[in-house]
C-alpha cells in the first residue's frame, strides 16, 4: 500500500482536528480541572453531557490527536483523565487509531512509553516501534502471518519498526527476514486517471451532504464537507477503499457528464452523483 501520505503528513491532519473542550471548558482549565458537578446540583445541567458517563469524544479526539506529538498535552489530558490513556478514535469508515498506536506509528517513544505507564495496552505495533523483538516474535509464533495485519491509516508493521529507528533495528531485520510485514504492491494511479473523478458529488441538500474529491499526494482523497479527508487506496478499475478500512469500497462508474460514487461497507450505503 503507497498512497504518498507520511508520518509527517498524518501529523499536519492531525493538528487540523479541532481541539474543544466539553461543554465550554477545557481540562486544567482554572476552576474546572476534571470535576464533574455532583448530579443534581444548582449548575449540573450546564456542565454534564447527555453522553455521561461515556468519555466526551471531544477530548477523546484531542487525545488521540495529540498522542502523535504532543508530550506535554498527553500528560495534562491523561492526569486530569486518566482512562484517557487507552483512548480510542474512529477516523472514518472504522479507521479506528488508540492514543498508543497514534504513538507507535509516529516513532514517538515518549509518548507511547508514557501511555503504557499509564495503563495504554501494549500491542504488536507498540512492541515492534519500541525494539521488543521477542515480544514480536511471540506474536509471530503464536499467531501466524500476525505481521500481515495493518495498523491505523493501513500502515504497515514494517513501517513502525522503521519509525522505532535503531532501538527497534533487530525487530526491522527479523520481519523483513519472515516477510508478510510491508505494504501491499500499489497499483498505478495518475492525475489523468483522477481527472474524471474528481469534482463535488451530493447525496442530499443540506451543506454537509456533499464529498470533495481530489487529488493530492498522488492519490484520491474523499472528504465530507465539514469533515477529514480520508486517502483512498487503488484497486483497480475505478475501485477504491480508503485508509485504514479495507472492507469498504468506493465504486466510480459513468462517464464525464454523469459520474456516480457508490459507498459499501460492505454493503451499498452511500450513492452520491457528481454536480
Amino acid at each position: 500500500m503507497s498512497n504518498g501520505w507520511s508520518r509527517r503528513d498524518w501529523v499536519k491532519v492531525a493538528v487540523a482536528a479541532p481541539w474543544v473542550g466539553v461543554r465550554g471548558w477545557r481540562i486544567g482549565e482554572s476552576g474546572h480541572g476534571n470535576a464533574v458537578p455532583l448530579l443534581g446540583s444548582e449548575h449540573a445541567g450546564d456542565l454534564v453531557s447527555d453522553a455521561f458517563p461515556t468519555q466526551p469524544a471531544e477530548l477523546v479526539r484531542e487525545m488521540v490527536t495529540v498522542a502523535h506529538f504532543n508530550l506535554n498535552r498527553v500528560k495534562e489530558l491523561v492526569e486530569a483523565r486518566p482512562s484517557l490513556a487507552k483512548a480510542s478514535w474512529d477516523w472514518g469508515f472504522g479507521d479506528w487509531e488508540c492514543a498508543l498506536g497514534a504513538a507507535s506509528h509516529m516513532g514517538n517513544r515518549p509518548i507511547a512509553e508514557y501511555l503504557i505507564s499509564k495503563g495504554a495496552r501494549p500491542s504488536l505495533f507498540s512492541a515492534a516501534m519500541l525494539g521488543q523483538v521477542e515480544v514480536v516474535k511471540a506474536f509471530i509464533a503464536a499467531q501466524p502471518d500476525v505481521q500481515r495485519i495493518r495498523g491505523p491509516h493501513s500502515i504497515p508493521l514494517l513501517a513502525h519498526a522503521k519509525a522505532g529507528g535503531e532501538p527497534a533495528r533487530a525487530v526491522l531485520d527479523y520481519l523483513q527476514s519472515v516477510g508478510g510485514a510491508d505494504a501491499d504492491p500499489s497499483v498505478p494511479f495518475s492525475e489523468a486517471d483522477a481527472n474524471p473523478l474528481r469534482g463535488t458529488y451530493v447525496f442530499g441538500i443540506a451543506a454537509n451532504q456533499a464529498i470533495d474529491v481530489t487529488f493530492e499526494r498522488g492519490g484520491l482523497t474523499w472528504t465530507r464537507k465539514g469533515g477529514m479527508g480520508r486517502p483512498l487506496i487503488y484497486l483497480g478499475e475505478r475501485a477504491f477503499y480508503p485508509v485504514g478500512a479495507p472492507s469498504v469500497r468506493m465504486q466510480f462508474a459513468g462517464d464525464e457528464k454523469t459520474m456516480v460514487m457508490t459507498v459499501s461497507d460492505p454493503e451499498p450505503v452511500l450513492l452520491a452523483r457528481r454536480k
